[in-house]
């Protein structure tokens, strides 16, 4: 992934100048047009608070097509399979297939 490029498209979906975003992130400008215009890496710091910024996550930033969201409910519910013997996942999975159709 080019890290720059996604920072363009962030920027552009926002609607942001280059000097809006160092103050939303807490940077220098200079920070920012380094990255920009001399093509710097911005330091795993620096990329996320430009993540917070932009109101995602890293993992949301270096995610290639759409991220679903895991709400409260789907973690309780991934909290409690992990918990399950092989057995009871099995048994619990041909019950959720029986939904599907």
């Amino acid at each position: 992934m080019d890290i720059r490029q996604r920072l363009i498209e962030l920027q552009e979906q926002h609607g942001w100048s280059d000097y809006k975003i160092a103050k939303e992130a807490g940077l220098s400008p200079n920070t920012v047009s380094n990255i920009y215009r001399r093509g710097n890496t911005p330091s795993m710091v620096t990329l996320e608070a430009l993540c917070k910024a932009f109101g995602i996550t890293m993992a949301q930033f270096f995610a290639e097509g759409e991220m679903i969201e895991i709400t409260p409910e789907l973690r309780e519910l991934f909290d409690k399979w992990t918990v399950l013997t092989p057995e009871q996942k099995t048994a619990l999975w041909q019950i959720i297939k029986t939904y599907e159709k």
